[in-house]
Formats: C-alpha cells, sequence, structure tokens
C-alpha cells in the first residue's frame, strides 16, 4: 500500500539554483516545473529570451535567467529544467539549472532585497528568505512581463488560459 501525498500549505516557494545562487518563485504563480523543449529563435527578441517554444498548446516565450542575470552560458544538463511561470495574462518559461524543492518559509516574511545598484529591475528580485543554512533570493515574476509584451505586441504570443498551479493540483 503506497503512502498519498498530501497537498501542504506551508509550502510556499518553488526553489531552484541558476550558477551559484538559491532562488525561488511564489508556488502560486508556478503552473508547472518540466524538462527543456525545442525553442525556435526569434528575430530581434531581447538577449535574455531564447525564442518561444510549444508548451501544451500554446506559444510561450524561453527566458535564459543566466543570460538575464549577466552568467556566462553553461550548457544544459540532465539538471535543467523550465519553470513556466503566469507572469499576468500569459506564461513565461524561465530556464534555470536546476529545481530544488518547494519549501515554506516557516512562517517569516520575505524581507526587501538589499539595494544592488543598476539593473535590479532585470533580475526581477523582489526580496530575500532564509531557507536551510542560506539565503534565498524570492523573484518578482511579474518583472518577466516586461520581456514578453514587446512580442505579444507583434502578435507571437496570446494571452495565455487559466489552469491550475503546481499548489492547486497536488493531491490531497
Amino acid at each position: 500500500m503506497s503512502a498519498r501525498l498530501r497537498h501542504d500549505p506551508t509550502k510556499t516557494m518553488v526553489g531552484f539554483v541558476v550558477g551559484d545562487v538559491q532562488y525561488a518563485v511564489p508556488i502560486g504563480q508556478v503552473r508547472e516545473i518540466s524538462n527543456p523543449l525545442a525553442v525556435v529563435e526569434l528575430p530581434r527578441a531581447p538577449a535574455a529570451v531564447m525564442g518561444v517554444a510549444d508548451y501544451r498548446g500554446e506559444v510561450v516565450p524561453v527566458v535564459d535567467l543566466r543570460s538575464r542575470f549577466g552568467l556566462a552560458a553553461a550548457p544544459a544538463s540532465r539538471r535543467t529544467k523550465w519553470l513556466v511561470v503566469d507572469v499576468g495574462q500569459r506564461f513565461v518559461a524561465l530556464v534555470v539549472d536546476a529545481a530544488t524543492e518547494v519549501f515554506g518559509t516557516g512562517g517569516t516574511e520575505v524581507q526587501a532585497a538589499p539595494s544592488l545598484g543598476g539593473g535590479e529591475d532585470a533580475r526581477g528580485i523582489a526580496g530575500v528568505t532564509s531557507f536551510g543554512n542560506g539565503l534565498v533570493f524570492v523573484l518578482d515574476v511579474s518583472k518577466f512581463r516586461g520581456l514578453t509584451d514587446p512580442l505579444a505586441a507583434q502578435g507571437l504570443l496570446k494571452p495565455s488560459q487559466p489552469a491550475p498551479s503546481l499548489q492547486s493540483r497536488a493531491p490531497r
């Protein structure tokens, strides 16, 4: 007899790694964690946009977070994942080096991120929290909408259809 997994409302973040840094996004904004799919490059797309992919019948932009954060490119590995996130009216696939775990903040609030100088909007950091023995930067995925709006204006993207998030699809 197998144990049935139950939804845990204390788990509010999806963790991942880009380079050597731990990041997270709120679980309610994550549609799915998937393996990378085929990407079609787009001419004149922003540097961080690798292109678009057919994700479950929807065309979604694919954003390379290494490029977005100014890190050197790295070859994809078995650990490379896509976090498909809702940025408001559309989905975006964020390419991460590895997905780590779903976790909670233990009731502590996400603190404001320290000012790091120019380019803070490009990083999209909403705040910082601690988890385990370190700090985790929490992303504001709505900041990535600025990458998708020009593509939508060109008619390359359509508004996404609402779908259950990871949190609401968890077995109960």
